[in-house]
């Protein structure tokens, strides 16, 4: 039944429900290793470092945000988009985790406005535009790969130089801190909030 409603009313309507159909129905971006939640990566059973906090593998991706001081916009945002508990989810998920220097570089009245209540679709929508199902490290990021986020846009994966980038045709983020692995998922920091 929810299959015949247009995407943008299923995520405004529904968007716990959307999120779920974003996870089953995305295509094969990710491999099988991704789908089943293994962490491909010698960084999955170690904690790194993330805004003074230590993010550890055997914590959610929420838990971990929650600690690092570098994050606090980001965590503030999930919270009043009310994605607190999909995110605290099985998963898994792969976050591009934008910086509270990126959220600092959105014009503030722009922030205020998404961050208010009666606009929380509108904030879900640019929050799982920065999350892709499946757990993909920075090393299974290709150039030139099309990643389909969970609210159905893409992302386009750049990687030249050493550096990771993603992003469209409104801008692109670097990948400043790769592999963040967490119990439902991957967060990969960027240096940029990236629009829809």
């Amino acid at each position: 039944m929810y299959a015949l409603l247009p995407p943008l009313l299923l995520m405004t309507r529904f968007p716990l429900l959307a999120l779920a159909a974003a996870l089953v129905a995305a295509p094969g971006c990710m491999s099988s290793a991704s789908m089943n939640g293994s962490a491909g990566g010698s960084g999955a059973s170690a904690g790194v470092m993330v805004g003074g906090a230590m993010m550890l593998p055997t914590q959610t991706l929420v838990e971990n945000a929650s600690g690092a001081s570098t994050l606090t916009t980001l965590v503030s945002a999930v919270q009043a988009a009310e994605l607190v508990a999909t995110l605290s989810g099985p998963g898994p998920f792969t976050v591009f985790a934008p910086t509270n220097a990126a959220f600092d570089a959105v014009p503030q009245s722009a922030l205020q406005s998404l961050m208010q209540p009666q606009n929380k679709a509108q904030l879900q929508g640019v929050l799982t535009y920065h999350v892709v199902p499946g757990r993909l490290s920075a090393a299974e990021l290709r150039d030139g790969q099309m990643l389909t986020t969970v609210n159905g846009e893409t992302l386009r994966v750049t990687k030249a130089n050493g550096r990771v980038m993603i992003g469209n045709a409104n801008g692109m983020a670097t990948v400043t801190q790769a592999d963040v692995y967490a119990s439902n998922g991957v967060a990969h920091v960027i240096d940029a909030v990236l629009m829809p």
